[in-house]
């Protein structure tokens, strides 16, 4: 299988390396055609060499050159990488026939070539950075993609507001870069060389001043590509302000390169300690509340999904948290189902945020506008768009039969397992971010109702007249996800003991024999199980359809210690066969009383007027409204009109009132930060006053602090 990754990798690069030729040297009309038809077959190639790696757990790796200083510079594809090239081929395959489609559905033969070349560089980097094997290759590629990202986000903007946007991420790129950076030269320092075997045998060495040092340098490096608390202000903007082609590629695949960062770094390279999980269980929590609350008030379609992008970093990084505290405390089952339920959401959110940012593209193609106040009724005019749309909403909603809610239900499940800790104030820690995600869950729900229902549901309430150029096979890319969805939630069983394979060297311990019974293979010689709890289970149709399917079973399950035997189970594939059952019933029922209706009757209501007028129904605004009441001391808003309109003083027509929010990562972060820098700068200007034995007094002074300081050490 060696030689099938190597072949399956050397592919890859060869077909990034013949989009960037025949993007560069073909006629612009053809540019799509090459990106769709080169970038699936690369995206292919990843996905094969990552799954050779998974399903052998062998690694493969090879060298390139040495590098003179540093040591020879190394590829290494393992289990974890190949999680992350996995899902980062998934996105790319659907993208690119996406990219394939919306040139040429909406804008024919006017999109400038170079978008390929940049397109397929991107795609190389990426690569590049999840295949490095030492500290030199990883930031070069680190580098360059997000130079790349930065000029793919400003490809097509011509408003200075959204070039500004580019450039505060590219600043705060760089200053994650130089973050990560000063991370390896610390480890480097006692190293033989920056190889990463050599890095983290050096990594053993840290005191605990050097190990909080690199955790919090490498966590906020990472985090600022992640979308963390506070180094994520930038996230929002630029996901506004990205082309339609390139969002979901920022989406699913580069916001993912923050958390392989993490875990590389600060899980595998550094062990960690009870206190760096603590620190990331809290930040991820906090994370996830603050981006679903933004998310559900916002009626921009782009700027409320990259808020939601916001939320399901902080709930990745919280099961990393928990990984890492169950780990350093020596519950290693606990930290292998923690760290399963973060790399299970971190492919769901890929797959179901690309479904659905793709989604907005063609809403806004169709109608020209992205304000959810100004949509709706778009389920009657394009019902099939429509319908894939809803399954992404359904999904990170956490909405069984999909994928979000398998992960999302690990992960609480991962946080209610502090039970078996020692220390009091961890498990309120635990209980209270415990408690911050079950409200962001809750919180996620009622925004993509929200979206859902004011785009697709109700009447038109806009101006925009419908294009109506999309026709239903350029959303194949949507269908293809949208499987891909239904498939990771029903099937986990399945899913789970592949993450497992890169989930075990970190953990040290087995998810997939803590989580998936062996009903399918159980029998009175297995003692893998109590017979009587075996009985029960089987009791309730756990060993159903093992005669048709492999695999240990269709279950997963959660048993406590003796001390708390408290058994969690669930089934997406059971619920669905139930599920199914129900609805094909009540379907059934449903036709069969109504098939003799004679006469159908119409209530009038609203004073008796005969439909409903667009300015009579609620608005996404008006929907989240409560949502701003209730957290009206996090969003802080500023009234800045309150006008009304009556008529002969005693009826009121029209309330007009505009709200201009700060962010509060603006608000508690970088108004503070800004206005201390100004008042540096300030006194430093002030100190420029022209006097000559001024100056004189500051070099004297300026040279006895070094010689005191040089003294005193």
């Amino acid at each position: 299988m060696a030689s099938v990754t190597g072949g399956a990798l050397l592919l890859f690069f060869v077909s990034c390396a013949c989009g960037i030729l025949l993007s560069a040297l073909v006629d612009q009309r053809h540019s799509g055609v090459v990106i769709g038809i080169t970038g699936a077959l690369a995206s292919l190639f990843m996905m094969l060499a990552s799954a050779s790696v998974l399903v052998t757990g062998r690694s493969f790796e090879a060298s390139l050159w040495v590098l003179q200083g540093f040591g020879p510079l190394t590829l290494r594809l393992d289990v974890l990488s190949s999680v992350f090239l996995l899902t980062a081929g998934i996105v790319y395959f659907s993208a690119s026939l996406f990219v394939r489609n919306f040139i040429d559905d909406q804008f024919g033969a006017s999109y400038p070539a170079r978008y390929g070349v940049m397109y397929f560089a991107l795609m190389a980097s990426v690569a590049l950075i999840l295949l490095a094997n030492d500290a030199p290759l990883f930031l070069i590629s680190w580098e360059c993609m997000s130079i790349l990202c930065f000029l793919l986000i400003n490809y097509e903007q011509r408003q200075q507001a959204d070039k500004s946007a580019g450039y505060i991420m590219l600043a705060m790129s760089e200053a994650g870069f130089l973050a990560v950076v000063i991370a390896f030269l610390i480890l480097g320092k006692t190293a033989v060389s920056f190889s990463f075997p050599a890095l983290g045998m050096a990594a053993s060495g840290l005191s605990n001043r050097g190990l909080w040092s690199v955790f919090l340098l490498g966590f906020l490096g990472f985090g600022v590509k992640a979308g963390l608390i506070p180094v994520n202000f930038w996230l929002p903007r630029s996901y506004t302000a990205a082309p339609s082609l390139f969002i979901p590629i920022f989406a699913g695949v580069t916001l993912n390169l923050g958390f392989y960062g993490i875990l590389r770094l600060n899980a595998d390279l550094v062990h960690g300690s009870y206190g760096t999980g603590v620190f990331a269980l809290v930040v991820g929590s906090i994370t996830a509340l603050v981006g679903i609350l933004y998310a559900t008030t916002e009626s921009d379609m782009k700027t409320m999904l990259a808020h939601s992008s916001i939320e399901n970093a902080g709930i990745i990084v919280a099961g990393l948290g928990a990984f890492l505290i169950y780990r350093s405390s020596g519950h290693f089952v606990a930290s292998a189902i923690a760290l399963t339920a973060a790399l299970y959401h971190m492919l769901n959110h890929s797959i179901y945020k690309t479904l659905l940012f793709q989604g907005t593209a063609y809403v806004e193609a169709e109608t020209g506008t992205r304000d959810m106040d100004q949509l709706g009724g778009l389920f009657r005019l394009l019902p099939g768009l429509s319908a894939i749309f809803l399954v992404g909403c359904l999904a990170i909603s956490a909405v069984p039969p999909f994928n979000g809610f398998v992960s999302e239900w690990m992960t609480l499940q991962a946080l209610l397992r502090s039970a078996v800790l020692s220390s009091a104030s961890i498990k309120i820690v635990f209980a209270l971010c415990g408690a911050a995600l079950a409200l962001t869950a809750a919180l996620a729900v009622t925004c993509f109702v929200k979206t859902y229902a004011m785009t697709f549901l109700g009447v038109r309430r806009g101006s925009w007249e419908p294009k109506l150029r999309t026709n239903a096979g350029t959303r194949f890319p949507l269908v293809f996800l949208a499987v891909v969805c239904l498939l990771l939630g029903i099937l986990p069983t399945y899913v789970i003991p592949i993450l497992n394979r890169a989930v075990e060297p970190l953990a040290e311990a087995s998810a997939t024999a803590s989580l998936i019974p062996p009903f399918f293979t159980a029998n009175s010689s297995n003692q893998e199980l109590p017979s009587a709890f075996l009985q029960d289970f089987h009791n309730l149709g756990a060993q159903s359809a093992s005669k048709v399917l492999p695999g240990r079973g269709l279950v997963i399950l959660l048993r406590g210690s003796a001390e708390n035997p408290v058994v969690f189970a669930m089934s997406p594939s059971y619920g669905l066969a139930a599920l199914a059952i129900m609805l094909l019933t009540a379907w059934f029922v449903i036709t069969r009383l109504t098939r003799q209706r004679a006469t159908v009757r119409r209530e009038l209501w609203a004073g008796g007027i005969p439909r409903l007028f667009p300015e009579m129904t609620y608005t996404a605004t008006g929907f989240s409204n409560p949502v701003r009441v209730v957290f009206q001391a996090i969003f802080r808003p500023n009234i800045t009109e309150d006008t009304r309109q009556t008529v002969a003083v005693h009826f009121r027509t029209a309330i007009r009132r505009r709200r201009d929010e700060t962010h509060v990562i603006d608000r508690l972060f970088l108004r503070p930060v800004g206005g201390a820098m100004n008042g540096i700068a300030r006194f430093l200007a002030g100190m420029h006053h022209g006097r000559l034995n001024a100056y004189v007094a500051y070099v004297l002074g300026f040279l006895l602090i070094i010689l005191f300081l040089y003294r005193a050490s």
